[in-house]
């Protein structure tokens, strides 16, 4: 049951990628966009005429807007308000869209296998993934979902000048705080995907799910909402006065092990289309990018300790980051340079302020000790990071009842 097809890239011009995609805070691997359904013909007496109207109403108003905004909607827009409203209409289309779509699988009917539902892929070798599976319609609503997400926590991340005297963009501490909603948001819909629409699938049908929808890349994407949301605590952190060392270290070390995690998802995934090249790229530069601040917190808080061991491996982490903080750079052009080509943006919160640091403190400790302590004694190894429990969870997320006949 649920059977499926698929289209060769190259046999059409569904799939539109743009050049650029402008700067990227948050990155999003495309938008997949609904191709349009006949819920008549597939259906036709079997459910009441208005059920069947309000879905093909719902659905067709997803379409249209999707194929309208679909292939711009990474793109940076400095006007958020015209931007966010875009995102939320699209957003609040599928959210009224999904219990109704549900109604198809009312006490295990036969009809979640009757309609033929076509999505434009992204980041799979193949156009266009078509199933006669309800589910794989309610996986790409989710996914969608997910992922328009994310694209409104990138533009709240965008710095932006201000006119109080200082030269240089900032992003507010309200979009800070509401892009963390946001991303546990996302996070929500993708975790729910992963754990209650994927086990609808047999694991033939599984294995005919477009790359897109892989549980690899559901759970990487949902590792990278949270890393990303502990990286904006991170900045907050530092920013803060009340917040001590110990705290800084234990954020960048949890955002070590999302962005790890959410790379070790990716290992091995056919991730293709410049997409999903660019979002594995993505996630490496992120991931180092992480290294850098958790070993530069660690190496401050070794070197409060009173031995020469304890100032040896403070040294080891300090030029552990430092190496990971060139590296990220060599990193975030690559990420850039792949296509759709993007730029970094200003930078601010976690980076701003180490992008400063690290350098500069490396090279002081580096030289002082040195100066106390023989080369030998200083650690050429980085330190272990410690190892903290993730605090981030997931938005709990769950698809709408269906209340049996």
């Amino acid at each position: 049951m649920g059977c499926f097809a698929s289209t060769p890239k190259d046999t059409g011009g569904n799939r539109r990628k743009p050049t650029s995609i402008g700067e990227v805070s948050v990155y999003v691997p495309g938008l997949r966009i609904p191709r349009p359904v006949e819920f008549s013909q597939a259906i036709g007496d079997q459910l009441p005429k208005t059920l069947v109207e309000r879905l093909t109403a719902l659905r067709t108003r997803i379409v249209v807007m999707a194929n309208q905004e679909g292939p711009t909607i990474t793109r940076t827009r400095r006007k958020t308000q015209h931007g966010g409203s875009t995102l939320s209409d699209l957003h609040q289309a599928l959210v009224d869209y999904l219990p109704v779509l549900l109604e198809l699988t009312k006490d295990g009917s036969h009809l979640q296998f009757n309609v033929h539902f076509v999505w434009v892929n992204q980041e799979d070798e193949e156009e266009e993934t078509a199933m006669s599976n309800i589910w794989y319609e309610v996986l790409s609503v989710l996914h969608l979902m997910a992922m328009l997400q994310m694209s409104q926590a990138n533009l709240l991340l965008l710095p932006r000048g201000f006119s109080d005297g200082h030269n240089h963009p900032k992003v507010s501490e309200e979009n800070r705080r509401a892009s963390i909603d946001i991303f546990l948001k996302a996070a929500g819909y993708l975790e729910c995907a992963v754990k209650n629409v994927l086990p609808q699938f047999s694991a033939e049908q599984r294995r005919s799910l477009p790359v897109d929808l892989a549980e690899g890349v559901l759970r990487a994407l949902c590792l990278q909402a949270l890393g990303q949301g502990v990286d904006i605590q991170l900045g907050m952190a530092i920013d803060s006065s009340k917040a001590t060392l110990a705290v800084k270290r234990r954020l960048a070390c949890e955002m070590v092990k999302y962005w790890q995690q959410a790379q070790d998802n990716l290992m091995n995934l056919p991730l293709a289309n410049g997409w999903g090249e660019k979002h594995r790229l993505f996630v490496k530069w992120k991931y180092v990018e992480a290294k850098a601040a958790a070993y530069y917190y660690h190496g401050l808080i070794l070197d409060e300790g009173n031995t020469e061991k304890s100032h040896g491996m403070a040294v080891a982490a300090l030029q552990a980051a430092d190496e990971c903080f060139k590296e990220s750079k060599k990193a975030s052009e690559a990420f850039n340079a792949s296509s759709p080509t993007s730029r970094t943006p200003p930078l601010f919160g976690t980076m701003k302020y180490l992008t400063e640091k690290i350098p500069k403190d490396t090279s002081s400790k580096v030289r002082i000790n040195r100066d106390l302590y023989s080369y030998e004694k200083i650690m050429e190894t980085a330190p272990t990071l410690p190892d903290f429990a993730l605090a981030l969870k997931p938005d709990e997320y769950q698809l709408p009842l269906v209340e049996s006949s």
